[in-house]
Order: structure tokens, then C-alpha cells, then sequence
């Protein structure tokens, strides 16, 4: 008896040396990997040079540019996609700008412009967000496009004020149901309720530079730069939290019927190494939507207008005579 009450104290022992030890270096992953939220103060000088400026819409401070001829009667609105920000457009608008007035913004919950007042990251609130941001402009009609979350927003927009809108680019975009074949690594992560805290206040590049080589179809073209980038608008005060009620919001698929409803001459670009929204889901727009165009990039991933600008934009310039 003697002999065995001391070897489930030894193994009481390891137990509980192996949770001591689990706990220390859990601690120490979280010191090493330390990343509290960024002021918006801290952010602008780096991320917001001119032609950066914020304007007020229902309140609420938005980040954006506003480039190229004032008097272009119709105006190219662009948005970027989850956890992007108006900078993941800077190739087309640095080739579009001479011929073309182009607007790029970050939406609520990303970029510099951070969360809403409501916490309503819904699509549907995002396409009233886009029209409030035009009004607020004085803009009537335009042309819109978008990435991923953005291109579902575009057309959400483009359906319901079609009056206004005169053509529509869809990259990679947003609208169908479908099954990722492979998610970036700090998606899964905000996704997970148990890592709530963790999510909010560590931020590991490792996993930074994971999430981004993930939309990349070649993850050689990521580069640190790239990774600062991503890094410092996760970082923006109220992003990490805005991203994981956004997720929680998700309706994917639920407005898809909609989309046969667009009547607006409309470029489709699709990365076709894609392994978030499927190659298969451009098919779709292109059925749905009469009279779209669909242009593959067969070795791009799902930002094929950040991965190759020259290439992507060759095709927009196209469209647009």
C-alpha cells in the first residue's frame, strides 16, 4: 500500500510539473509574441501621408484618397477586402490616376478607420456605408469595384442603387456560398472563441506572415514590407475585436440570388490559384451577370490585383474604354 500511495504522489508530481512547465512557457510564447493595440495617433504618420485625409461620414472618421481628375464624371470606387486597407490598391490607382479620377477608403473594422459605432460589419451595412461615403462626397455616379468582402459590397451597391453605378469589378469577390480550401492561419484564430483574449492582445509574425503568403499564389512575392503593412493595420485600435464580431456576422451566400439581378456591364478578375473563394465562384458571377467578362489569372491567389498590379490593371484599362 505503502508502495503505492508514493507512486501516485510521484505521478502527481510530474503532473503537475508538466502543468507548471505548460503554463511557463505559455506565459512566455505571450511576452515574446506581445502586441497591444496601436493609437490611431501612432499610425497615421507611417500609414496616412497625402494624399491620406479623414472625413467625417455619420460621425465617424474614414480614412481615404481621393486621386486624380476632379472632373472625371465618373469617378473609380474601389474596396478592398478583409483585413486589407486602401493601400492594397496602390498599383491601380498609380496606373488609373492620369486618366481617371479613383477613390479608395478603409472600410469599418479595418485599415485606419477602425470600428463603427454600431458593430454592424453585416454586407448590407457596408453597401449603405459606401453610398453615405459618395454622398458625402457629392458623387452621383461611379464606377466600383472591389476584393473578396469589398467585391460583395461592390455589387451589393451596384444592386441597390443601380442608377448610379455604371459598371462593376469583381476581384476574387464575395457572394456565394462556398468551402475555402484553405483559410489564412489568423482567420482561423479570430474565429475561435477561446482565444478571444489571446487574439486581442499577442500578435506573432510568424503568423502575419502565414496569413498573408495564404491569398498569395506565390508566397515568394510577400515580402516584409507587405507583412509591416498588414501587421501595423491589425494593430489599429479596435481592429483585432471589430474582425471577430465581423466574423461572427458572416451570412455568406445569403444575398447570392440578388446577383442575377445586375444589369450593369461588368469585368470579373479572378486569381486562379485562389484557395479562399474558389476559381469555381467566378463561374458563377459570370452565369449570373449577363454580358460579364471573366478574365483568370491562372497563378495568382486571391488578391491578384496586389500580387500583380501591372498584369491585373492591363485588364481594367480594357474594360474601361
Amino acid at each position: 500500500m505503502q508502495k503505492l500511495l508514493s507512486l501516485r504522489a510521484r505521478i502527481l508530481l510530474i503532473i503537475l510539473a508538466t502543468v507548471m512547465l505548460l503554463i511557463s512557457l505559455t506565459c512566455f510564447a505571450i511576452v515574446l509574441t506581445w502586441a497591444p493595440d496601436k493609437p490611431l495617433a501612432e499610425l497615421i504618420p507611417i500609414w496616412a501621408p497625402a494624399p491620406s485625409q479623414f472625413i467625417a461620414v455619420k460621425g465617424l472618421p474614414v480614412h481615404m484618397r481621393d486621386e486624380g481628375p476632379r472632373d472625371d464624371p465618373s469617378p473609380l470606387v474601389l474596396i478592398h477586402g478583409t483585413s486589407a486597407s486602401l493601400h492594397t490598391w496602390e498599383g491601380w490607382v498609380g496606373a488609373l490616376k492620369n486618366q481617371h479620377r479613383v477613390i479608395t477608403m478603409d472600410i469599418p473594422a479595418f485599415g485606419l478607420t477602425g470600428p463603427n459605432f454600431e458593430a454592424d460589419y453585416h454586407s448590407p451595412t457596408y453597401a449603405k456605408f459606401i453610398l453615405d461615403l459618395l454622398d458625402r462626397m457629392q458623387v452621383q455616379h461611379f464606377i466600383i469595384g472591389g476584393n473578396s468582402l469589398g467585391g460583395e459590397i461592390a455589387w451589393q451597391v451596384a444592386v441597390a442603387a443601380p442608377q448610379r453605378v455604371e459598371r462593376l469589378i469583381l476581384v476574387d469577390a464575395g457572394g456565394y456560398a462556398f468551402t475555402p480550401a484553405s483559410i489564412p492561419l489568423g482567420f482561423r484564430i479570430a474565429r475561435m472563441s477561446q482565444t478571444e483574449w489571446v487574439m486581442e492582445h499577442t500578435l506573432p509574425r510568424h503568423m502575419m506572415v502565414a496569413s498573408v503568403k495564404n491569398v498569395y499564389g506565390d508566397p515568394d512575392k510577400v515580402t516584409d514590407a507587405l507583412v509591416d503593412r498588414y501587421q501595423a493595420m491589425t494593430l489599429r485600435a479596435g481592429n483585432r475585436h471589430a474582425l471577430r464580431q465581423r466574423f461572427a456576422q458572416l451570412d455568406s451566400g445569403a444575398q447570392a440570388q440578388s446577383i442575377k439581378s445586375i444589369r450593369i456591364p461588368t469585368l470579373i478578375i479572378w486569381g486562379g490559384k485562389d484557395r479562399l473563394i474558389p476559381p469555381e465562384n467566378a463561374q458563377k458571377f459570370h452565369k449570373d451577370i449577363p454580358g460579364s467578362k471573366l478574365v483568370m489569372f491562372d497563378q495568382l491567389g486571391h488578391v491578384p490585383h496586389e500580387e500583380d498590379p501591372v498584369a491585373t490593371v492591363a485588364a481594367v484599362k480594357e474594360f474601361l474604354k
